[in-house]
């Protein structure tokens, strides 16, 4: 049940993220549906492999590069999926961003109500 209202969120906030950022294009609900699923599967399989390949990048950078990971991640899934789109890396990197506060805002409201 958590997976799914996550994944309600996730939706929801892909949809509502690109219609406040200019260089970011959801065509509809469905597209942010696909968007939420695959930056999930991208976050659970590709994220960690590429965590562990740039230790040396991120510990120098105090853990700055992983929003670069974030913005790739974002960047990748617009490569993946027709009918969204990012204008570039700092679109990725704001957009990365603020859909990672806001999820964490909303699912400690919704899911973590303890």
């Amino acid at each position: 049940m958590n997976l799914l209202i996550k994944l309600i969120i996730s939706t929801v906030l892909v949809f509502l993220l690109s219609k406040f950022l200019t260089g970011i294009v959801v065509d509809n609900m469905t597209t942010a549906l696909m968007v939420a699923v695959v930056l999930a599967l991208l976050n659970t399989f590709l994220k960690p492999v590429l965590i562990l390949l740039t230790i040396p990048v991120t510990i120098v950078t105090l853990g700055l590069f992983l929003l670069v990971i974030n913005a790739a991640i974002i960047l990748i899934s617009d490569k993946l999926i027709d009918g969204f789109q990012v204008a570039g890396f700092w679109y990725a990197l704001l957009f990365s961003l603020l859909l990672s506060i806001s999820s964490s805002i909303l699912n400690k409201i919704f899911i973590d109500k303890k």
